[in-house]
């Protein structure tokens, strides 16, 4: 067998992951459907209608072909209006946003600059940038400075998270202000801070009440807090246009599915007419962790290192049970 050797070092290494169908009837305390939406048969028979009333169900082409959709269009506009941006653009996943995005903003002689924690996708699209790639040490606006100081560039492209994904740390607001010192775009990933942060619930930029500029831009998951699946990038008018014409992740795909983005769209109506409901449980587990695990989470997101066979590992536990 061809990938025996590499599939038993990942056994032996304990690093094998499998896939499991699990008893819905567990309390679930490892998904990201943080507010339990997934489970809102409202919310789906909503869904349904909106999608019935139009003649396709599903989108059929690239976006940039005629896979360009009311719902698709609708969404947009919504984000953007509600979230203080010019534009909005949908994409298939928060994968396929992410590396659009960095695949796509940094050309030759510019710097790219990501938090060394940046997820996955972010990693993988750098390495197929021509720009100048560099890590600054995990939150630390002060390295990320210096990183600025001491390379030449054309532009400037810095990679955050809003609530980072395996340790839960908040992202740090002075990133903000070395971003904006030095008109660097900074893209901000809120796939876990969106529906968790906020007196709105919208995440960072709300926390933080940041007023959206130029050089920001916002990417957000509906597959998280939402209770879908696809994703979002909210942005100025030229970036977008960039996008529309730059993104190969987003121009070589069919267009995101209808019933996910509307499903997703329901979700946000959901968090606006809800978010004093939900805010208030949110807090409630929040304190829980802190009561029984003394540990302080800023998002939904609990990370704590612990010791095994003299190694230092961390376990990841995602607060979102049924009774939302």
């Amino acid at each position: 067998m061809m990938y025996q050797h590499e599939l038993s070092a990942l056994a032996k290494s304990n690093r094998m992951r499998t896939r499991k169908i699990y008893d819905e009837a567990l309390m679930d305390f490892s998904s990201n459907d943080y507010l339990g939406l997934a489970q809102n048969e409202t919310l789906f028979q909503r869904t349904v209608t909106q999608v019935s009333m139009y003649k396709t169900h599903a989108p059929k082409a690239s976006i940039v072909v005629n896979g360009y959709h009311p719902i698709h269009q609708e969404f947009e506009e919504f984000l953007a209006r509600n979230n203080g941006f010019e534009a909005g653009m949908v994409c298939g996943s928060g994968f396929l946003a992410n590396f659009s995005l960095i695949e796509a903003l940094p050309r030759k002689k510019d710097l790219l600059i990501l938090d060394e924690e940046y997820h996955a996708s972010g990693m993988v699209a750098a390495k197929t940038v021509d720009a100048h790639v560099l890590l600054f040490a995990h939150n630390d606006a002060n390295h990320l400075e210096h990183l600025i100081n001491t390379h030449s560039y054309n532009r400037i492209i810095i990679a955050v998270e809003g609530i980072y994904s395996m340790s839960g740390d908040l992202l740090n607001r002075e990133i903000f202000e070395v971003a904006n010192r030095y008109n660097a775009l900074l893209i901000v990933d809120e796939a876990h801070s969106v529906g968790v942060l906020g007196d709105n619930l919208r995440g960072v930029f709300d926390l933080f009440n940041i007023i959206p500029e130029a050089n920001h831009i916002k990417m957000g998951t509906l597959g998280k807090a939402l209770g879908s699946y696809g994703a979002y990038i909210l942005c100025s008018n030229h970036i977008a246009e960039f996008l529309q014409n730059r993104a190969k992740a987003m121009i070589y795909t069919t267009a995101p599915s209808l019933f996910d983005i509307a499903l997703g769209y329901q979700g946000f109506l959901y968090l606006m007419r809800h978010k004093t409901k939900l805010k208030a449980e949110i807090e409630k587990r929040q304190s829980l962790v802190l009561q029984h695990l003394d540990i302080r989470m800023e998002g939904l997101i609990c990370a704590y290192p612990w010791r095994r066979e003299g190694m230092l590992c961390r376990c990841k536990m995602r607060l979102c049970t049924k009774v939302f």
